[in-house]
């Protein structure tokens, strides 16, 4: 897979948009701070072991995300994208394979919408994670709401 952005189509993306109570910057900080990151990060249930978290272009994310099944699952992943306080991109190198785009865009000094996008190399991938992941993405973001609360 690439390092740059894949180009797809509305059929290879799964895109997930939420408007938050809290400025851009404290937004970007939820998910480029490990500290912060590491409490919100995955649906309802799930925790996580960072064990690399190198926030930088080509750099890796290395963590375990528990289960509340008491599965873990282990991901590898790699920055290829940051323009603070607008966008996170990074790349899984472990399976599945996409890639992670998230966009952060200023509405008011006090919201900002988070437009979190999956893409995928191709529609047959996309559609063997979308009938689970939309209702997980928002069970992140529900978590994320939480974290916010706790950043200054």
């Amino acid at each position: 897979m690439t390092s740059q952005i894949l180009q797809t189509t509305p059929e290879s993306e799964i895109v997930s948009t939420r408007i938050f109570n809290t400025t851009r910057e404290k937004l970007f900080r939820a998910w480029s701070d490990p500290n912060h990151l590491k409490n919100w990060w995955g649906p309802k249930g799930f925790t996580n072991t960072f064990n690399e978290f190198d926030f930088r272009v080509g750099g890796k994310w290395s963590f375990i995300m528990h289960g509340p099944d008491k599965g873990n699952y282990a991901n590898e992943c790699e920055f290829i994208k940051i323009e603070e306080p607008a966008l996170i991109a990074w790349k899984r190198h472990s399976k599945p394979l996409f890639q992670v785009v998230a966009l952060f865009e200023e509405i008011t000094s006090d919201q900002t919408k988070l437009v979190f996008k999956m893409l995928f190399e191709t529609e047959e991938e996309c559609g063997k994670l979308k009938p689970y992941v939309i209702d997980k993405n928002e069970e992140n973001f529900d978590k994320l709401e939480v974290e916010l609360t706790k950043i200054e």
